[in-house]
């Protein structure tokens, strides 16, 4: 898999978490202390965020890397 196509799967995992969980994109910003158009373009894979976001994003959620990383649909 090519890294552009793991970034999109990643922001579109992101995102269907986010909704699952009854977030905003703005909720899930500020828990992580990021900027909303930053977390936005996070998951369109118009930015690229470190492993450290990465985890603290999963960590908001409530989930593990490994949910994050499966690409399947959440189901929790």
């Amino acid at each position: 898999m090519q890294k552009k196509a793991v970034y999109k799967k990643l922001g579109k995992s992101i995102k269907s978490y986010r909704e699952l969980r009854g977030l905003t994109q703005e909720k899930l910003a500020d828990k992580i202390n990021k900027n909303l158009s930053f977390l936005g373009k996070i998951e369109v894979a118009y930015s690229r965020p470190s492993f450290g976001t990465i985890i603290d994003i999963a960590n908001a959620l409530d989930i593990s890397l490994k949910e994050l990383f499966d690409f399947d649909e959440p189901s929790s």
